[in-house]
């Protein structure tokens, strides 16, 4: 004889959308699956007994999460409408300094023939750490108040069709990467503007920076010195769902 079958509202864990960069799923060595359980939104989506879906590519700023929230059909029709909550997980990667602004950055990939981009390509990765160093950091990958505003798009665009949904953000964290020169004079305004950001809107927001500055201070990391070792994704997912259980409606009924 068999047990009746849990009734399917019952059974369903909570889902959690993360819209992030590459720090989300880049590990100590490199790209992992986004089923790897020690990926920091798996690791946050354990501890609160729920499950994580991934939206992140490389390099993103807040201006792809808007566009992927508003181009993406996978992401405005499937995903959101089953959200129990959203991280918006990016800011990492806008305030990194750079000799290109992004658009003509991603551009490169788009030049022929095949020979004339990669000379481009190698002079560009040569002289961005130059360039981050001359200009300290001031010529960031995405302005603040873009960042400011796509975030803020994101919000008023979530809140308008799913008023009530828990959503957090996070303070950046900081990096060591050689490839922008180890700059991080725009640190500390980035993280200063989102958390003026976070209050504004009220979004509560996980602080990164601490949770991973003694993982990269002891060398606990990815050799390119900015993506995350699994010391790193172990305590930013335990931030993001310590911060998760503190918004109102999570967790869900």
């Amino acid at each position: 004889m068999q047990a009746p079958a849990p009734d399917a509202a019952e059974s369903r864990r909570p889902r959690v959308l993360v819209l992030a960069d590459s720090l989300a799923y880049h590990g100590p060595v490199r790209p992992e699956l986004l089923t790897e359980p020690r990926l920091f939104p798996n690791v946050m989506a354990d501890e609160l007994d729920a499950e994580a879906d991934v939206v992140a590519q490389v390099g993103w700023t807040a201006r792809h999460v808007w566009r992927s929230l508003t181009r993406d059909p996978r992401v405005y029709s499937l995903l959101v409408p089953a959200a129990d909550a959203v991280v918006l997980a990016v800011g990492g990667m806008d305030y990194l300094p750079t000799a290109l602004p992004t658009h003509l950055r991603e551009g490169i990939a788009f030049l022929r023939p095949r020979p004339v981009r990669r000379v481009v390509r190698r002079a560009y990765l040569a002289a961005q750490p130059r360039m981050a160093r001359w200009t300290r950091g001031r010529i960031r990958a995405l302005p603040q108040r873009l960042t400011d505003g796509y975030l803020t798009d994101c919000v008023t665009a979530l809140r308008s069709v799913r008023p009530g949904l828990p959503i957090i953000g996070i303070l950046p964290p900081r990096h060591r990467a050689a490839a922008f020169g180890s700059e991080l004079r725009g640190h500390e305004a980035a993280w200063l503007a989102a958390r003026a950001w976070g209050a504004e809107h009220d979004v509560p927001m996980a602080d990164l920076a601490p949770v991973v500055q003694p993982h990269l201070d002891a060398g606990r990391g990815n050799p390119d010195g900015l993506h995350f070792g699994w010391e790193s994704h172990r305590d930013v997912g335990h931030e993001l769902a310590r911060v998760l259980r503190s918004c109102p409606g999570w967790p869900p009924r």
